[in-house]
This record gives structure tokens, sequence and C-alpha cells, in this order.
């Protein structure tokens, strides 16, 4: 046991008695690491499902200078249009979207038109310009993972989401409900929509969402089983318009233009700025499960706290042996600081590791099955920041056993 010491009490020789006494005491000390492993784990966790999530709110949309809809607050023409949450205040009029993709300064306009469902997934009417122009993530454009795009008023293009929740495949035949309601009884039963393709996963809302022609909207709206499908008109209303501009100086132009018109009350957003308003609301929440996480730590400070403290009545011998051998009191304070100081750093080391882990093995099935894209976790700035915190923490809870230790060996 003596071998273990010498009469040098330098930091190269702390650092060694330290692992060696973590070592006298591993199964304690394993315990120990578990569940401060486990309380980092999941404050990384939180902190990356944030920072994912902040970027999935980001990807949804891009490539998209303007968002048209009716009056409403900027948030809620963001949500309907984009997430396909809650519903639009009043529709445009189909006269005002051919005037405004008409103007010069357009590139290209998507109509989008909102307000029917299938089995609680939302479905939209547009043109074949969605699947042209619509772009998420960093530009990145739909792409079909089988099939084509709708050609005729009754067919139907789906989410992956969709289709791999209900089992749905390529030439199969559904039917529209109006409104959101799961269990709605506004079924429109007269006319089935064939499925003709199925969109690749994007970790959007577009995953979870039924695309149709807007002739097909008029189609099941019409409610005349003797309908010619080859005379159906434009339609009379649209519920929002995506729009890309020849050139981004003239956003904000345009889009002053399109909020002062005065044939038709419209409102025109940056999707930039929506989302940022977006963000700030939901800070709350983010800052919650951070509250929460970081309490999970602390617990499990106390924890490790607890178990060195507890070895300390057991070690009053190789305490007293180490004072025998020339080391001062302070040195038994630091020795029982840096043992855990290294059960953090080891939990550091090994909650990064699990982290990377789980994401990369799980990463595939989240976008499939969930709908979200949760990149592989790798260490960055943030990762740093958090370590220097949780070493600074576990400093300050070892000063309890620390300050015991100190006080038996004064004793001894």
């Amino acid at each position: 046991f003596e071998s273990k010491y010498s009469l040098t009490f330098k930091c190269p020789m702390l650092i060694k008695l330290a692992i060696e006494s973590l070592k006298d005491r591993k199964e304690s000390i394993i315990l120990a690491l578990i569940g401060m492993t486990i309380s980092i784990f999941v404050l990384f966790g939180v902190e990356h499902i944030r920072q994912q999530t902040k970027k999935s709110f980001v990807n949804a949309l891009s490539g998209t200078d303007l968002i048209i809809g009716a009056r409403t607050s900027n948030i809620n023409l963001l949500l309907y249009s984009v997430f396909r949450l809650g519903s639009p205040t009043n529709n445009i009029s189909w006269n005002a979207f051919k005037k405004i993709s008409s103007e010069k300064e357009i590139e290209w306009a998507i109509p989008i038109s909102l307000g029917d469902s299938h089995k609680s997934f939302p479905v939209i009417g547009t043109t074949i310009n969605y699947f042209k122009y619509f772009k998420y993530g960093a530009d990145r454009r739909l792409s079909l993972l089988q099939g084509t795009v709708f050609d005729k008023p009754l067919d139907i293009v789906i989410g992956h989401q969709v289709a791999r929740k209900l089992k749905y495949k390529l030439g199969d035949k559904i039917y529209l409900s109006h409104g959101l309601s799961g269990t709605s009884f506004s079924l429109h039963k007269n006319y089935p929509f064939k499925i003709v393709g199925i969109l690749a996963p994007t970790g959007t809302p577009v995953d979870r969402t039924l695309h149709v022609s807007l002739k097909g909207i008029e189609v099941i709206h019409r409610n005349d089983q003797t309908l010619d499908l080859k005379t159906i008109k434009d339609p009379d209303q649209i519920t929002a318009i995506f729009l890309g501009l020849k050139s981004k100086i003239t956003t904000f132009r345009v889009q002053r233009q399109i909020n002062e018109m005065k044939s038709e009350p419209l409102l025109a957003i940056l999707p930039g700025v929506a989302l940022s308003e977006l963000w700030q609301i939901s800070e709350l929440l983010e800052n919650s499960l951070l509250t929460i996480s970081a309490l999970v730590f602390i617990a499990s400070c106390f924890g490790v706290a607890a178990t060195i403290l507890s070895s300390i009545r057991e070690r009053t011998h190789e305490l007293i042996l180490m004072r025998t051998l020339g080391a001062p009191p302070t040195f038994i304070f630091k020795l029982i600081a840096v043992e855990a100081m290294l059960i953090t750093t080891v939990s550091i080391i090994l909650s990064i590791s699990l982290m990377y882990l789980t994401t990369t093995v799980f990463q595939e099935g989240l976008l499939i099955n969930v709908g979200v894209n949760v990149e592989p976790y790798f260490a960055d700035y943030n990762t740093l920041r958090y370590a220097i915190l949780l070493l600074g923490g576990t400093a300050v809870i070892a000063l309890i056993p620390g300050y015991r230790a100190y006080s038996v060996s004064r004793l001894g």
C-alpha cells in the first residue's frame, strides 16, 4: 500500500493517486459513473434535440422569398401554410393570384389550397410548380421515391410518412375528407383519388402531407357525380401563395406592394423573419428542458459527492498514512476534488460517445418513422462549453467531501 505514495506530492502524483484510489473502490465508483453518464447524456441529448428542432424549423422551407395569405399574424400565416397547423382567417381570390404571379419581378409562384384531410393528415391542392420550385433544407428540391407527380385531377402524391404509417402503395385509391378531423363525416366518396407518387423523406411537414392538383380540389367540392373532369376550371379561391423573386433586392418593395393592395386585404411575410419570431415563442419550452437537465446533473453530482463522502471514514487510515509521508492537508483536499473531476471527465467522454452512437444508429429510423431529421452528434463549441460548466459544477460539489477529508487528515 505504501508503494503508492511518495514524498513529492505534485500534480502527476495527485492524478495517479486519485486513479489508484478510484480503482480500490471500483464497485461504488462504477455506479456513480453510470449515474453521472446518464445525466450528462440527458443534458447533451436535450441540447442536441433543441438545436436539431430549431434547424428543422428553418429547413422546412428555403428558397421562398415571400409567403402570401389573407390578413392575419405573421406566425399564423407561417404555421398554416408551411407547417399545416392552425387555420387561415380567410382565402385569397384566384384573380389576386393571377395578378401577383404575372408581375415582372416574380420568377415563380406556387398556389396552395388547404382545408381537406385524409385520416388526420393534411391535404394541399397545388400545381406542378410545387414540385418544380418548392425547396427545403439547403435548397434541396422534392424528389420522388416512387411513381410520378400528379397529371390528372384525381391523381394524388403522398408524403413518405403518410405512406409508411397508412401502409399505402402506388395504385391504391383513397378518399379525402373536408376539414382536419380524423373522423370527419364530410367524406368525399364520389371521387376516389389514385396514388401515383410517393415522395422521398425530407424531415419536414411535406412527409405528412398529401398533394393533389387544384382541379382535384375543385372536383371534390362540387359534389357533382356527372361532372366532366376534362372541363374543370381553375378554383375561385386559394389559401396561400409561395413566391420566388427574380432579384432579392426587390423583396421589400414587392412585400410592401402586396400588403398595400386595395383590391384585396393580403399579407406578405418573409419566411425567415416569421421563423425567428416563432422560435422566440418556443424559448420558454427549451429553457424549461435545459433547466430539468441541469437539475438532473446537479442531483447526479450530489450522488457522486455522497459516494466519495461515504468512503472517507473507510479511508481514514489511508489519509493518515499520506499525512505521515508528508502530504499537507491541502493535498488531501485536492485529491478528493481530482477524484470527482475524473469521474465527471470520464462521464463526459462516455456521454459524447453514446450520443454519437445513438444518433447515428437511429437517424434513419427517426426520419422514416417520425419525420424528424436528427443529425449525428459531434462534439463542438457547445459541447466544450457544457463540459467546462460540468467540471466547474463538479468542483463546487466536491468541496463537501473534500473538506471532510481535509478535516480527517488534520485530526490524523
